[in-house]
């Protein structure tokens, strides 16, 4: 039987999703020393670097939905940490690029392994991370994430259907 409400609505399911997740990755990366946030921009860091990016704080805010304030917080924790390097851009003195350090590299290795496997086990009632169904979840996903969301006028805004978020 699922834990979930009955008449939960698409907004509810998301939000409990990524809590679950949220946390999971928080627990499961502890004996790391990270958080799911430092995760978010140690993963993304890491893929960037891969690819040939060097990417100020502002790119890897964008990249990651994070606000640029929170990145600069947690990129001098990591610094801090010996996790990651911050440099000033040669061609923007302004911004700060970010690259991961030996350890750095070391850890973000292994934390995506640890993520890996929590993505393995949630997704493995939609046939794997290489399933069909789980493939069309992520398109949907990449959808939704791809619709501007501002607030309104309120006399634009249609009224509650429901309690739930």
């Amino acid at each position: 039987m699922s834990s979930v409400p009955e008449n939960a609505t698409p907004g509810f399911l998301v939000w409990r999703l990524s809590m679950k997740l949220r946390v999971s990755v928080d627990r499961a990366l502890a004996p790391l020393g990270l958080t799911h946030a430092q995760y978010s921009l140690l993963g993304s860091l890491y893929g960037m670097h891969r690819a040939g990016r060097r990417p100020s704080q502002r790119a890897l805010a964008d990249h990651t939905g994070l606000e640029p304030l929170y990145v600069s917080k947690l990129a001098r924790a990591l610094e801090a940490a010996g996790i990651v390097d911050r440099t000033r851009d040669p061609a923007d003195p302004r911004a700060v690029q970010l690259s991961l350090t030996k350890e750095g590299h070391e850890v973000t290795r292994r934390a995506i392994g640890v993520v890996q496997d929590l993505l393995d086990q949630l997704f493995e009632p939609l046939g794997g991370l290489d399933g069909e169904r789980t493939k069309v979840f992520s398109r949907e996903l990449a959808t939704l994430l791809d619709v501007p969301l501002d607030p309104r006028p309120e006399t634009e805004k249609a009224p509650p259907k429901n309690e739930h978020p």
